[in-house]
Formats: structure tokens, C-alpha cells, sequence
């Protein structure tokens, strides 16, 4: 075997042809490669990136800030999106760089990123910079950050259908080699067609890690021969020609992309189906993924397929499609099953377009031949499921197997296996040991809370009172709303600093404009969590909202903090701001909630995970003390619990009963436990924590994690 010499730096070396890289890293490597690929065609270009984070892509900005040094050195501007719809504007802005002769490069190509609901909000900018265009050296490429499953959302999404509607093509990756390869196959295809180019991200690519071919120069693009417009398809200066526009969209945009997606194969066909081929399987992106896993545990490999005729088709780019794209694969076909997740794109446009033709072939996707649902659009396909649904079909088109019918069996009843088991327990979310949330989100008794997007959307899971939630950017303006048609008087608002930087702010204004009665309780934790624990964009600082805030209108703004001494003389604060300790939430609140019109709680208190994270770095204090419970004194009343919130303070069962322990390895030195009433609390200072002494291993080192073929088939299909 051959010993290659590897580093760490080899993902964005692009002196290396074959590198080790995550989804992110992958799209950094890409900007490095577009560079360069325009420098050795004579091109002098730049780059720009902006977005706004969120998972399946939430680590995208930390990789891009860390590479930061290599990016600047290509021409590569990072500027992080205040939010989704102002960051695709920038990148709208950047095609217009060279219209008017005062440009630096030859052109600028740009990315933007945001997940689901930052698509959403984005459309009329997508909307409008489509129909201008892209520059002939520059091309933007839109990652759509999908969350299929709401794991990370308060929705599951989907966004095709939005690019579609904004006639943007849409490139759909299936792994971390084609997040590279689409990539610039969509800057090419943006210059080429003067649209934009949307490059679909859900968390099985983005977030997975492989090794991948990163040549520069593996990619022949290929641009064909079209019969462009006066003109061309471009950006142009000064245009207000809109009917003009969409007629170029309409007329010559959308042939320009088919034709450039045809020239250079996007979309293909992996399988031919041998010599009479009866059953047509179409797939796209990680569901290609899927159907492929499918196919081996039926037994099938490209071979068997050409004996038994099932033809394979790889789907690229799944809008626009058109009857040429399927012209050939469908011919001679008893049935086409097309297998995608979510809402139907491919099928629906395959439908049309053989609607008409002499050869229609049976069709099934989302539904059966009888309606029955096969692919639902809810959720996320399943392998196994995809197994049974195309193992059936294999069956009753193209004859009886005695091995695919015994496979389709046993999978089906491993399915039915699974659907049986019951969770025996099920954890809710919930917030980190000493989370500021744990004291911000309380409110007295009487009164209720609304939550909006953030770590404290978590409260509408706990005894707070808290209830319902809004989109991002939309926290208190639902009661705008309800509050003329309910006998409730007052609600307080969470608003996390994230979200009011990002567009919460307008949500307050639009209060203040209906005279609302709301307190928006701003929590300041100074980081945005949820995302990874980014630095709030701008270095908005809880004095500069104090400001904003009076600025609007907001006559009674109350500063509340885990250490309100905190905060150093000659800080500009509006007047009439008081300050406050947490342990006086209750008062603080009881009083703001009889004000009339929008009062401002602004709660400060720095978000527990970055405080364990900056001080491992030793960039934030440590405190030298520790908090433990003396499980002789405890009466295990939960008191400290109760009053902290917090999951460090764990349950201990001794001979005596239940007691309470800090769990020391999660605690992150709160010690609101300490606002109990108990004389079981110990407090430490100096004292450090005792590691465990590391034991040698003996035997095998290999055998404790070793599963045999036959394990990990059966594991794979739900087999125990």
C-alpha cells in the first residue's frame, strides 16, 4: 500500500487533487477553486460569501472565519448577513460591481447561505436580482440550507418550490464530491445564463464528511452553442425595462440553462437496463442515496439489473427539466418510479411532459398506481421503505424472484418490527446547566410569556407559562393582534438578542406603532447559541439596545443581570434606565407588566455553553470555587432545584431516601442553587476536580467494536 503524506491543511490545498473535508469545508475549498480555475483562464476575479447561520449550515460562517487568512489572500470578502434578505442583497449587489466601469476585477462571484426560513424571506430579493442577472465573470450560487425533518426548525422544509418560483435552477448534490462539483458547475451556469443558481444543503451532505477528487482542473465545463438575445442574458446597467426582464427569463434564461445542464451530462443515466429494460427508477440528491442503498439490500447491482432490465437515471439538476432530459430514458418502459423526498418536483414536471407523447409509461412517486401514498411528502424517506416499494414493483413488472421476494419480506417485516416498538422514555429539550434562561424566562404568577426563535423557545416545554411562538422577527407582533379581542391585559415577549439584531426590532417598532401592551424581555446572552455560539453580528452590546430602544419610544427600559455591578463607569445609558439583580425578576416584572403601552426588560447574563467554552480557551474568568451537597444534611426537598432550573442538580438515592447532588462535571458555575434556602450547600474554593486514572486496555483493541458482515446487513435493514 502507498503512503500518502496528508496534513490537516490539505482541505484547502489546491495543490492536492484528493482531500479529507467536511460539507462547510467543502464549500470553502470551492471558493478557493473558482479563483483559481479564473486565474488560469485569464481572469482576475473576487469572491464574496453572506448569509445568515442556522443548521443543516449554522458551522458555514465558523469555517469561513477560519479560513479567513487563505480567502483574503484568493480576493475573498466574508461578510456575515445581519439577515438573510439583506446578505442576498449584498450579493445582488455584487453582480453590479463591473456595470459602470469602476470595477476592481473582472467580475465577482458570490454565495449565499441561509436554511429554510431564510429562503422564505429572501424571495423578492431572489426574485429580482434573477430577473436582472448575473455578471459574465461573476455568477452567484444560493445554498439552501433544508431541514426535512424540523430537527432544528419549528417547521420542516423544503425550498425548491420557492427557487422554482423565482425561476432560479436548482442543483441537488448527493454528498460532500458534488457539493464541489455542482458548485462550480452553478457559478459556470449563472455566468452562462445570467440567472442565478441554487444548490440544495440538507444535513446528510452538508454536515457529513468524506474524501473527495478536488483537482482544480477535474471539471471540463462545457458551454454550448445558444442563439442569445440582443445583449446577451447578463446584468445590465441601468436597466427598468421590467416586462423586458421577465421576457429574457421567460424566452431565452430557462433554454439557456437546459441547455447548458444537457451539454455537459448533469443529469444521466447510471443504469441502461440491459437489452429489453421494463422498470425506469429516476432519483435526486440524498434520495439517490437512498434508492441505491435500497437496490444492494434487494440484491441488485448493475449487473442483475441488465439481466432483469431496471434502468437507473441520476438527477442533477431537478428544475427545469424538459422532455429532451427524459426523452431517452423512458423509452421502451412499462413504469417510471421516481423516488424524492418532500413535496413532488421531478415527477410532476415528468408527468407533463409525457402528457401528450406516444409512450406513457405508468408513473409512481408520491402516490401508487391506485393513490395509495408510496413516497410520502411528511418526514424523510426511509431506505427500507424505498426497498419494499421498488422491490414489490420489480416483482409484479418484470417476474417472480425467488431471492428478491424472499429480501422484500424480510425487510417488510423488520419495517413492522420497528413500527411496533414503544419509546420506553422520551427526553424533552432542555436548557444547559446555568443557562441564563433558566432565571430570564420566569414570570409571576398571573401573568404569561410568548416565546419566538432561540434557546428560550425550550420555556413552552417547562412550567412557565409560556405560550406559543412566532417566526423569526415576529415576536410580539401576534399580540398586536389579540390583545383588542381577549380579557387579558398584558403578555411579556421573549426576544433573544440574535433575533432582535436580526429583525426582532422591527417586531417592537410595529408594537410601539399600535400601542400594544407588551414588555419585551431582550435576553443578552452574547453569543447566538443555537448556532454555535457566533459573536452577535455588528458587536451589538446591551447599552447600544438600552439606546435603540428609548430611541423607538420605549419609556421604561429595566437592565437585569446576574451581576449588575458589572458594568463600568462612563457607559451611555439612556436616562431613566434602572438596574437590577435577578434575584428582583419577580418585582422588576409585577411592575412592568402594569405599565401601559411596550416596556423593555433587557436580561443579561452571558450564555452558560460559550462560558464553558471561553474559559477552556482562557479567555473568560473561572471562578476558584465549586458548589456541593452534603447528602447527610440534604433533606431532599428540591428547593434548589427549583430555584435553579438547573440539570446540574441531580437526584441521589441513598438509604435514607432521595437526596440532591451537583453533578460537577456539567455544572457551569452559576450557583443560582445557592438561592435556596438549605444548609446542605457546601461552597469549595481552590479545590480542582479529580480525574479518573486511565486503565490499559488488554486483548484485541479492535474486538469491543468488530461487527461482522452479517451484523451490520441485518443492523442496516432493522434487523436485531
Amino acid at each position: 500500500m502507498t503512503l500518502h503524506d496528508v496534513s490537516l491543511n490539505d482541505k484547502f490545498d489546491l495543490e492536492k487533487d484528493r482531500v479529507f473535508l467536511t460539507g462547510t469545508q467543502a464549500v470553502v475549498r470551492l471558493l478557493l477553486m473558482q479563483k483559481e480555475r479564473d486565474r488560469r483562464a485569464g481572469l482576475n476575479t473576487a469572491g464574496f460569501v453572506s448569509g445568515y447561520r442556522g443548521s443543516p449550515i449554522g458551522a458555514l460562517d465558523q469555517q469561513l472565519f477560519s479560513a479567513g487568512r487563505l480567502l483574503a489572500e484568493s480576493d475573498v470578502v466574508f461578510q456575515p448577513g445581519l439577515n438573510e434578505e439583506l446578505a442576498a442583497t449584498a450579493c445582488w449587489g455584487t453582480q453590479q460591481a463591473n456595470l459602470y466601469g469602476e470595477g476592481k476585477y473582472d467580475g465577482v462571484f458570490s454565495v449565499w447561505y441561509g436554511k429554510g426560513p431564510g429562503v422564505d424571506r429572501s424571495c423578492d430579493v431572489f426574485r429580482h436580482a434573477n430577473l436582472a442577472g448575473s455578471s459574465p465573470h461573476g455568477g452567484v450560487l444560493a445554498l439552501m440550507g433544508d431541514d426535512h425533518t424540523a430537527e432544528s426548525s419549528t417547521n420542516a422544509h423544503q425550498t425548491e418550490l420557492s427557487f422554482v418560483d423565482t425561476m432560479i435552477p436548482i442543483l441537488n448534490p448527493a454528498g460532500v464530491q458534488e457539493i464541489i462539483d455542482y458548485g462550480l458547475y452553478g457559478f459556470a451556469l449563472s455566468r452562462f445564463a445570467g440567472t442565478w443558481t441554487a444548490l440544495k444543503c440538507v444535513k446528510d451532505n452538508i454536515e457529513s464528511t468524506g474524501s473527495v477528487e478536488a483537482g482544480v482542473e477535474r471539471l471540463n465545463i462545457v458551454f454550448p452553442e445558444f442563439d442569445m438575445p440582443p445583449g446577451g442574458l447578463n446584468i445590465r446597467p441601468g436597466e427598468l425595462d421590467m416586462l423586458g426582464q421577465e421576457a429574457r427569463l421567460h424566452e431565452y434564461k430557462r433554454d439557456a440553462v437546459s441547455a447548458f445542464i444537457r451539454a455537459n451530462g448533469l443529469n444521466r443515466t447510471v443504469w441502461s437496463g440491459g437489452a429489453s429494460p421494463k422498470i425506469g427508477i429516476i432519483s435526486v440528491g440524498k434520495s439517490y442515496l437512498d434508492v441505491r442503498q435500497s437496490l444492494s439490500d434487494l440484491g441488485i447491482d448493475e449487473a442483475t439489473a441488465s439481466r432483469i432490465g431496471i434502468r437507473l437515471m441520476k438527477i442533477a439538476a431537478p428544475w427545469p427539466l424538459g422532455y429532451e432530459d427524459f426523452r431517452a430514458f423512458v423509452e421502451g418502459l412499462e413504469m417510471v418510479i421516481v423516488v424524492e423526498e418532500k413535496r413532488s418536483l421531478i415527477e410532476s414536471q415528468l408527468r407533463e411532459e409525457l402528457y401528450g407523447t406516444a409512450h406513457q409509461p405508468t408513473v409512481v412517486g408520491k402516490r401508487s398506481e391506485i393513490g395509495e401514498w408510496l413516497f410520502p411528502v411528511k418526514g424523510a424517506l426511509d431506505p427500507n421503505d424505498i426497498s419494499v416499494a421498488v422491490g414489490e414493483r420489480i416483482l409484479r413488472t418484470v417476474g417472480h424472484s425467488e431471492e428478491i421476494d424472499s429480501r422484500v419480506k424480510r425487510i417488510r417485516q423488520s419495517q413492522a418490527m420497528l413500527s411496533d416498538i414503544a419509546d420506553v422514555a422520551v427526553r424533552t429539550p432542555y436548557f444547559c446547566s446555568g443557562c441564563p434562561h433558566n432565571s430570564s424566562t420566569k414570570v409571576p404568577e398571573g401573568s404569561a410569556a410568548a416565546a419566538g426563535i432561540g434557546c428560550h423557545f425550550m420555556a413552552i416545554w417547562m412550567d412557565r407559562d409560556t405560550r406559543g411562538f412566532t417566526q423569526m422577527g415576529g415576536e410580539g407582533a401576534q399580540w398586536v393582534g389579540q390583545q383588542p379581542f381577549t380579557e387579558a391585559p398584558h403578555i411579556f415577549q421573549n426576544l433573544g438578542d440574535g433575533t432582535y439584531n436580526h429583525s426582532g426590532i422591527l417586531a417592537l417598532r410595529f408594537a410601539l406603532a399600535a400601542g400594544a401592551d407588551i414588555t419585551y424581555k431582550i435576553l443578552f446572552n452574547d453569543a447566538v447559541a443555537m448556532t454555535g455560539g457566533q459573536h452577535l453580528d455588528g458587536g451589538l452590546t446591551v447599552d447600544a439596545i438600552a439606546r435603540q430602544v428609548r430611541a423607538e419610544g420605549v419609556e421604561r427600559i429595566a437592565v437585569v443581570s446576574d451581576e449588575p455591578d458589572k458594568y463600568p463607569a462612563g457607559m451611555d445609558w439612556p436616562a431613566r434606565a434602572t438596574f437590577h439583580h435577578r434575584l428582583q425578576m419577580d418585582d422588576v416584572q409585577r411592575e412592568l407588566r402594569e405599565i401601559k403601552g411596550v416596556s423593555v426588560l433587557l436580561y443579561d447574563q452571558t450564555c452558560a455553553a460559550e462560558k464553558r467554552r471561553r474559559r477552556k480557551r482562557g479567555t473568560y474568568p473561572d471562578p476558584d470555587r465549586r458548589i456541593f451537597i452534603n447528602e447527610q444534611v440534604c433533606e431532599g426537598c428540591g428547593d434548589c432545584g427549583v430555584q435553579s432550573n438547573c440539570v446540574s442538580v441531580q437526584p441521589l438515592e441513598t438509604e435514607f431516601g432521595r437526596k440532591r447532588r451537583i453533578d460537577q462535571s456539567s455544572c457551569n458555575k452559576d450557583f443560582s442553587c445557592l438561592d435556596g434556602f438549605c444548609p446542605s450547600f457546601v461552597t469549595v474554593h481552590g479545590a480542582k476536580i479529580r480525574k479518573a486514572e486511565g486503565a490499559a486496555l488488554t486483548g484485541d483493541p479492535l474486538e469491543a467494536t468488530r461487527f461482522t458482515h452479517f451484523q451490520r446487513s441485518h443492523i442496516r435493514v432493522g434487523l436485531t
